[in-house]
């Protein structure tokens, strides 16, 4: 399955390439929007009809299909129509080089961590969803700083004044949590960054946890005035309102997003690449 997001390739001229290129070699293939995919298409893939789901577009596009394909156990290649592209392996420019590789069986499998995030409302309402990059608590509109209770394993880790905090596996160790100034992880590790967003703090740094500890943020009371603090959002979307009182629970998840590696650049040479190094 192709899977557009019709926004990075808007004449289809990629799409259409990769889609004739397949069939001409014998593979049968069919081409979905990223924004509507139906739930035949769901069934499809649980059925195991398809070998796996080429993903045009950025890494925000992928991140959209690895958290909707959670519970289907299919791989995912990334192809590039973005701008940095960490996750978004395959580039238009040896597009057909990599499709051979694809067709011909010549790549490994890449297994990637989540990370599951329950948020509890103080009426006892839940949300959960999973996460591929990051689990991120941060200010809502033009609110003030926000308060932020951090606790791991039942005990108290610290409280933030911030503009928000960045949970981060070692896959999303380059997003945002990079830009809050957190650590850059292997992506072959499991373990969980804490990166607090402009903490009012000269001390607050990234903690690096276990992938076995589980995380607990509740949004605390600054002022009087100030009821809906925060927004939670997960690999950048499906964000959940937060008000004085609700708690998020992060953990590592059961599931794993499985990643296809068809090129022989390994990730140091990506971070060298994409970050401008020498």
């Amino acid at each position: 399955m192709i899977v557009v997001n019709p926004d990075k390739d808007t004449d289809s001229t990629v799409t259409n390439r990769i889609q004739s290129y397949l069939e001409a070699h014998g593979a049968a293939c069919m081409v979905r929007d990223v924004f509507h995919l139906e739930s035949s298409d769901w069934e499809a893939l649980k059925k195991e009809q398809f070998d796996c789901v080429l993903v045009l577009g950025g890494d925000g596009t992928l991140l959209r299909m690895a958290g909707e394909t959670e519970d289907i156990d299919i791989p995912l290649f990334g192809i590039n129509l973005g701008t940095v592209g960490f996750l978004t392996e395959g580039e238009v420019a040896n597009i057909e080089e990599i499709l051979d590789r694809l067709l011909t069986d010549d790549f490994t499998i890449e297994e990637r961590m989540m990370v599951t995030g329950t948020v509890t409302k103080a009426d006892g309402t839940t949300y959960r969803k999973s996460a591929l990059n990051d689990i991120v608590i941060s200010r809502a509109g033009f609110s003030r700083l926000i308060g932020l209770n951090v606790s791991v394993d039942g005990q108290v880790l610290d409280t933030y004044e911030a503009d928000g905090v960045v949970i981060s596996t070692p896959t999303g160790s380059t997003g945002y949590n990079l830009s809050a100034g957190g650590p850059i992880v292997s992506p072959d590790a499991e373990l969980l960054v804490i990166t607090p967003v402009s903490p009012h703090s000269l001390t607050a740094k990234s903690i690096v946890l276990s992938g076995k500890e589980e995380i607990t943020i509740e949004i605390t009371k600054k002022r009087k005035t100030q009821d809906t603090e925060a927004i939670c959002s997960f690999d950048g979307g499906n964000d959940v309102e937060l008000s004085v009182g609700d708690r998020v629970d992060i953990r590592k998840a059961e599931k794993i997003t499985r990643l296809i590696k068809a090129s022989n650049v390994n990730f140091y040479e990506i971070l060298r690449n994409k970050l401008g190094g020498n």
